[in-house]
């Protein structure tokens, strides 16, 4: 059977997926902090709001693919970045670079345990090292992120968001009324309670 999308020879998808090599076999992200090459410029592929990666204009139809790049993938003061050992190439990132699409919830209160996986297969458990954040989107709503590796957060999905709210409760944070979630022995704030029409 042949491949749907072949990669286009000489292309910086096929250098960039032939740098990595035998790094894609690896357990685990390979240590892109640790790597600084040069900087090669912008490349021609960016990760849609919705979580889809594009290159050159069309969808990137193979999550192989997807995934390995994922792993390279890196924030970097100024953009984002995909690293190899060799090269750094600047991407295009609409919103967050990965989408929560999965969510575990086991207890309640400060010892409640909330566990994601991402739309490329990372799982992680919020707490100190992975903390949630809130943010208001143009309509006022709510869109709340979860950190995943370094600088690169994921966006919880809308219906995922709805669960994660029907857990809120109101606290005093700062001798302020907030709404926000417990979970991994921590208080995450999602608005001022006022905001929300409860205090």
């Amino acid at each position: 059977m042949t491949d749907p999308s072949p990669l286009p020879p000489g292309s910086a998808l096929t250098r960039l997926t032939e740098a990595l090599g035998s790094d894609s076999k690896r357990k685990g992200p390979p240590p892109v902090e640790r790597w600084n090459p040069a900087y090669c410029g912008e490349i021609d592929m960016r990760i849609a709001a919705d979580g889809t990666w594009h290159y050159m204009g069309s969808p990137i139809n193979r999550p192989a693919l997807v995934k390995l790049f994922s792993t390279v993938l890196r924030k970097d003061p100024e953009r984002y970045v995909l690293v190899t050992p060799v090269e750094r190439v600047g991407i295009t990132v609409e919103d967050a670079p990965f989408l929560a699409v999965e969510m575990a919830v086991e207890g309640e209160g400060e010892g409640r345990q909330i566990a994601f996986r991402t739309n490329v297969d990372d799982l992680v458990q919020v707490g100190p090292d992975h903390p949630l954040r809130f943010e208001q989107d143009a309509n006022g709503g709510i869109k709340p992120y979860v950190k995943v590796r370094g600088e690169l957060w994921a966006l919880v999905t809308r219906s995922l968001t709805l669960d994660l709210v029907a857990m809120g409760e109101e606290r005093t944070v700062d001798k302020a009324a907030t709404f926000g979630l417990a979970a991994g022995g921590a208080f995450f704030p999602i608005a001022p309670a006022s905001e929300l029409g409860i205090a």
